[in-house]
């Protein structure tokens, strides 16, 4: 009896067991069947995001494709520029992005503002464009970025308006338009560099700033320090730059609307002036107690010494000719259209780059001048101590009228009285607006002007014409 009971309960836990073991494959199997579902379906996700992904590329490349023909069928004359600047997807980033060769755009970003706004596809891609012809991410160096970004954009923006392409057109353009109508007033052009300027010396406010951003800001100019990293450089840009100017007045059948892109071009393209360099066409002949190595012969004076102890042959020659700055004259209009900082600023500059050693006497003679419609005075520079003097404690006099023709006839009489035997130049700091000599001196002569006057006259033929940045006294 005891074994039967104990027979049932030994089968009885085998099919326990049993049940145990097939509810466990069962509910391993459940899971495993789970997971393989949940894994399939993340493939399907992932499978539906890379097609979606792939969809929203294709869509975006196809939209800067219709921008691009838009731009070549209404605007040939940027058939370089468009070839050479270049577009490139980065999914995810959030923003739009420009180097100087590169257009960096969120696919998905830019098909989002295609779809509120028609014209924006076309918009960004000719703002950027501007941007690569006007050159404006290779002149970030020692300028306020924020000032400069700001101008950028800005003039971008005015030129495209002054296109009148309605391809191209948003709804903001009206309140942008009357904006720059006052800005313009304001800066006196709508060049970049003049509306950096203004706001240099006008500084807007933060709401200001923000407004200008909000209307004109399209594309980020994060990676505008990165030149040296670009493939093509200023130098290319500006062959592309000058090909546009000479086809714009080929392709361009109303005047009014290529003004814009032709003030942006001349300023982008303007010479800029090395100020050391040009205070060289002022050098005159002059001795200086250094040994004159082309007249010297180191082998007879070395066989000499050699052969007769301390008896060269020959003596060095102490004296030689060298190009050296000794008399000199710095005329200062005085005038109220010449701001005493802004003087001030272009005689330390002046003067530092003079005393340099290879361009100094160890004696100097150096007259600065002051005046307006007449000499107002006349302060002697023998030294560094003087000209500290000078900037320190001495004042600006003047501020009426211009007539350029009291300095000459001054250093004529300075000349006369022996004080500038060596006289090879006079330079004169001024907006231009004057009197000019009608006789020719006999020493170069030249008119330095602050930043780029279009309506300024012309300076005789005989005088030179120096146009220097605001930038350049402050570097």
């Amino acid at each position: 009896m005891w074994n039967m009971e104990n027979s049932n309960e030994n089968e009885n836990e085998n099919v326990n067991k049993n049940e145990n073991v097939n509810n466990n494959e069962n509910i391993n199997n459940n899971e495993n069947a789970s997971n393989n579902e949940n894994i399939y379906e993340k493939e399907i996700l992932k499978d539906e995001k890379q097609l979606k992904n792939k969809r929203i590329s294709e869509l975006a490349k196809e939209v800067f494709k219709l921008a691009h023909d838009g731009i070549l069928i209404n605007m040939r004359f940027l058939d370089v520029a468009l070839s050479r600047l270049r577009l490139e997807e980065r999914m995810g980033i959030g923003v739009f992005a420009y180097d100087g060769n590169t257009l960096y755009y969120d696919p998905a970003l830019l098909l989002e503002r295609y779809r509120k706004e028609p014209h924006f596809a076309l918009r960004l891609y000719l703002h950027t464009l501007l941007h690569c012809i006007f050159y404006h991410g290779y002149k970030t160096d020692k300028l306020n970025r924020e000032y400069w970004d700001l101008a950028t954009d800005i003039a971008v923006e005015s030129t495209i308006l002054s296109m009148d392409l309605s391809i191209c057109s948003m709804p903001k353009d009206g309140l942008v338009q009357s904006r720059l109508d006052i800005l313009e007033k304001q800066a006196g052009g709508l060049g970049a560099e003049k509306i950096y300027r203004h706001f240099k010396i006008e500084e807007p406010s933060a709401k200001a700033k923000l407004e200008w951003k909000k209307l004109c800001h399209l594309d980020e100019h994060i990676y505008w320090d990165r030149k040296e990293e670009l493939e093509l450089t200023q130098n290319e840009w500006r062959k592309i730059s000058e090909r546009i100017r000479a086809d714009l007045k080929s392709f361009s059948k109303d005047k009014n609307t290529s003004e814009g892109i032709e003030e942006n071009l001349k300023e982008a393209l303007k010479e800029k002036y090395d100020y050391s360099d040009f205070l060289k066409q002022f050098m005159v002949m002059g001795e200086t107690m250094q040994v004159s190595d082309d007249e010297f012969d180191y082998i007879y004076y070395t066989y000499g010494l050699s052969h007769y102890k301390n008896m060269p042959l020959i003596e060095p020659l102490e004296y030689k000719e060298a190009n050296k700055i000794k008399d000199f004259v710095i005329a200062i209009d005085t005038s109220a259209s010449c701001r005493g900082a802004l003087v001030r600023a272009f005689l330390n500059k002046t003067y530092n780059i003079m005393q340099e050693r290879e361009n100094f006497f160890n004696k100097i003679n150096v007259h600065i001048i002051q005046c307006d419609n007449e000499v107002k005075s006349d302060t002697k520079i023998s030294c560094r101590e003087d000209f500290d003097n000078f900037l320190t404690s001495g004042k600006l006099s003047g501020f009426g009228s211009t007539d350029f023709r009291p300095v000459f006839e001054y250093v004529e009489k300075l000349r006369k009285d022996g004080e500038l035997e060596s006289l090879k130049g006079l330079i004169y700091f001024t907006d231009g607006y004057g009197i000019y000599p009608e006789n020719m001196p006999d020493y170069d002569t030249a008119f330095v002007f602050l930043n780029d006057d279009a309506d300024a006259p012309a300076v005789p033929p005989w005088a030179i014409r120096v146009v220097l940045e605001t930038e350049q006294l402050e570097s």
